[in-house]
């Protein structure tokens, strides 16, 4: 299997709406954001399929030494050696690879943020970095595009947080904010032992209004001389803004399941964001 083989096969088989958005880039904008995706699901598994600490913790340390062999010039895994044939095209640089690898080691090290700028530094590495570097290979030209990317980064890693609350809860994780939870009296053991109540959806229903503002707030950021070339991201806001509104009208079941849309309905959503380039 070649590098690009495996890449693709490493995107399409997460089977994230990421995925759709890919499809509507021109071949190289598309290889290059297959592997840079590939490359964040390969350090997102360790943290999720390890169970052993200090095998994550090796491993993540094996990935920090790819990456800076790989920028000497001696990639050795697949998906470097299929990102760095495009890395100076697209700007992305070791940086950005290193950060992620440091957002999923505080995962390891870490289960509960105290308060929202806590967690806002989490996702800055696991989700604002990979806007920043996505939005380079989109085809970035201004540089205000960068507090956008990051902005909706923060959005869509909020958005992961709402919809896996009871996936992360079986891993002994809570990523919804201590302090938040005392404000809504939710205890940590209710949401470990996945249990609904009025106060877990007022919860909800505060956390889902702030990422839908957040995705405001990203939008309102994007310049206009960067809009047709950030199509993708906004795919991606249309698809994962449509997700909070049904995990609100399903009453925020989040907790036994997780909510998704169906394949056909995020390619049709990325479809009108395509051709008629508004966010739903």
């Amino acid at each position: 299997m070649t590098p690009e083989n495996y890449v693709q096969q490493k995107a399409a088989a997460s089977g994230s709406s990421f995925y759709y958005a890919f499809l509507f880039l021109p071949k190289e904008r598309r290889a290059a954001i297959t592997a840079f995706y590939a490359f964040c699901r390969e350090i997102d598994d360790v943290v999720d399929e390890v169970l052993d600490p200090s095998v994550a913790h090796s491993k993540l340390a094996w990935w920090q030494g790819e990456v800076t062999q790989s920028f000497a010039g001696k990639p050795t895994h697949p998906v470097m050696q299929a990102l760095m044939p495009l890395a100076d095209t697209y700007r992305i640089e070791a940086r950005h690879l290193q950060a992620v690898i440091e957002g999923c080691q505080m995962d390891l090290a870490q289960n509960r943020y105290l308060d929202f700028p806590g967690l806002t530094q989490y996702c800055h590495l696991v989700a604002g970095i990979v806007g920043e570097v996505a939005a380079r290979i989109f085809g970035q030209t201004d540089d205000a595009t960068t507090a956008y990317a990051h902005k909706l980064g923060l959005a869509f890693q909020l958005t992961n947080i709402i919809r896996d609350v009871g996936e992360d809860a079986m891993r002994g994780r809570i990523y919804l904010p201590v302090n938040e939870l005392q404000q809504f009296d939710v205890k940590s053991h209710e949401i470990l032992k996945r249990e609904y109540s009025e106060r877990f959806t007022a919860l909800m229903k505060f956390q889902t209004e702030r990422a839908l503002s957040v995705y405001d707030e990203a939008l309102a950021l994007l310049p206009d001389t960067d809009r047709r070339a950030q199509k993708p991201g906004l795919m991606m806001a249309s698809i994962y803004r449509t997700l909070l509104r049904e995990i609100a009208a399903d009453g925020y079941q989040v907790l036994h399941q997780r909510v998704s849309l169906t394949p056909l309905r995020k390619f049709w959503l990325a479809w009108k964001t395509q051709a008629f380039g508004r966010v739903q």
